[in-house]
């Protein structure tokens, strides 16, 4: 039968249940946060990739960098490979599908890039060729995944894992850390420039 418990009542139980175990990941947390300003302080740049609702969570981050998130602020360099039509049917036309962020990643990442893989699984062969390329590159990689990692914790620096088997809830859990990341990386580069600050309290 349907009713509100087995929708709603067990939504936000389950999804408090994973936003309460991330406590014990913020020492990872603040470990990719420390990287991700030190890219934004050295000139360099945050590249998100993911597929499907994982590739929206990759716009949506990099649109806070590029944007802002709560302070007024510089734009920061930031890129989700999920966005160029052009490069990712080209690509997967003449290099086939897995090879539509890897193939970006070689032309657009440098040395003291951050470069963040997201997939649920932790098995997308996609996600998982990127992270193998930035990190040939000397990218710090970062997989965002649910539980065990998949294969992805097997090749990223950093592997953020949230404790769900359930699609929805580690999408939450992911877009959660984003901007918990998103609010470190602001407020460490406001606070480290006299003109960000005076921009940050207008």
């Amino acid at each position: 039968m349907l009713n509100s418990a087995t929708i709603f009542d067990s939504a936000i139980s389950e999804h408090l249940a994973v936003a309460e175990q991330l406590r014990a990941q913020q020492p990872l947390l603040e470990q990719i946060a420390r990287a991700m300003t030190r890219a934004m302080m050295n000139g360099n740049k945050i590249l998100w990739c993911g597929n499907g609702g994982s590739a929206g969570d990759a716009q949506h981050l990099a649109a806070e960098l590029v944007g802002r998130f709560r302070r007024e602020r510089r734009g920061m360099p930031s890129i989700a490979l999920t966005t160029d039509t052009s490069a990712l049917t080209s690509i997967g036309n003449d290099y086939g599908f897995e090879h539509i962020f890897s193939r970006q990643v070689e032309a657009l990442c440098t040395e003291g890039d951050v470069l963040v893989g997201i997939s649920t699984s932790g098995n997308s062969k996609n996600v998982c060729a990127a992270l193998k390329e930035g990190r040939k590159l000397g990218a710090y990689t970062v997989a965002f995944t649910g539980a065990g990692g998949g294969a992805a914790a097997e090749i990223a620096d950093a592997v953020l894992s949230i404790a769900s088997k359930d699609t929805a809830r580690i999408q939450e859990g992911h877009i959660l850390c984003g901007h918990m990341l998103c609010d470190w990386i602001e407020l460490c580069v406001c606070e480290s420039q006299p003109a960000e600050r005076a921009l940050s309290t207008r």
